[in-house]
């Protein structure tokens, strides 16, 4: 099948991916745009997976002041090269990124970060609840591990979800750099100051 010019151009401002990747998708789709950008998202999450293993030691330290000056934040963002921390789409995630903390007011990047009194604290806050609420023991439980998955997305950076796109998570936002840019991307650390706290 003949893959047309425009089409390749059409898909390519679509996704913002590779001339030829563009045209491998298209064909392998049989020139159904839709399809091919679904198959292009496959194909990067599948990229990004495998990038995601490789070390990440250069990047940024990002600093964004919410307009008002009464709220800050500095955060690490690490890539592969000095080369990738320097363009503008690995500098327009960091300040995405930032804002999304100042946004969010996450307590860690990953769950695993959490403390472990502060995970036991939240579950017994969820099982008195459940329990004042008249919930049956045998699902108690049940609705406790639901109420800490919630809270994990509100406290978590990596499982919130992403202020300017509520479909999309961190972690969503900043696999699809990874397939775009070609380097694992990987949040270090943050810090958020707001005045007088």
């Amino acid at each position: 099948m003949e893959i047309s010019a425009a089409a390749v151009k059409e898909l390519r401002e679509k996704t913002g991916a590779g001339m030829m990747d563009c045209k491998k998708a298209l064909t392998e789709c049989g020139g159904d745009l839709e399809k091919a950008v679904t198959f292009l998202r496959e194909q990067g999450l599948v990229k990004a997976a495998a990038k995601a293993t490789r070390t990440a030691k250069e990047g940024l330290i990002y600093s964004y002041i919410h307009p008002g000056d009464k709220l800050g934040v500095l955060v690490e963002v690490n890539c592969e090269t000095d080369f990738v921390a320097r363009t503008d789409d690995f500098r327009t995630l960091c300040k995405d990124i930032a804002m999304q903390i100042a946004a969010a007011n996450p307590l860690v990047v990953k769950r695993e970060e959490l403390p472990a009194d502060l995970l036991e604290k939240e579950k017994e806050i969820y099982r008195t609840q459940a329990l004042n609420e008249g919930k049956p023991e045998k699902i108690i439980d049940k609705i406790v591990e639901g109420r800490i998955e919630k809270y994990y997305q509100e406290v978590v950076l990596m499982e919130q979800a992403f202020v300017k796109d509520m479909d999309k998570t961190i972690k969503d936002v900043i696999t699809a750099a990874i397939a775009k840019i070609g380097e694992n991307i990987q949040v270090k650390r943050f810090t958020r100051y707001r005045l007088g706290e």
